[in-house]
């Protein structure tokens, strides 16, 4: 529920959804690949999706090996395009079911260690 609810509003906000559910051979996970139209801009999401704010922002939930499974899958898309010059940048969208709907994008949420080679 949360990552369509996402997948629209990154629809209406100037995305376009490349790729639902990434799955990468070397057990990389990336909930959506999308492009930032306004910036030419592959950008890797990751959509934390809660009922209510109660413990926190949804964003407080992505721990470090969820980043690690995200960084993963980002490396062998990008050895997909084999491009190493395509702009990328890995954001956040943050879905809170109650009350009411609420969906907020982090952009650059997280980066690439710079010691990390695709």
């Amino acid at each position: 529920m949360g990552e369509k609810i996402a997948a629209d509003y990154l629809r209406r906000n100037g995305f376009r959804i490349l790729y639902k559910n990434f799955r990468s051979r070397r057990g990389g996970e990336i909930d959506l690949v999308c492009r930032d139209r306004r910036e030419e801009t592959l950008v890797f999401v990751e959509v934390k999706t809660r009922t209510t704010d109660a413990f926190g922002p949804p964003y407080a939930g992505l721990i470090q090996a969820q980043q690690d499974r995200i960084i993963q899958g980002a490396k062998e898309w990008l050895r997909l395009l084999n491009d190493p010059r395509v702009p990328y940048r890995f954001d956040v969208v943050e879905v809170l079911l109650k009350p009411t709907t609420r969906v907020h994008l982090i952009r650059g949420a997280f980066q690439m260690p710079d010691d990390i080679y695709w």
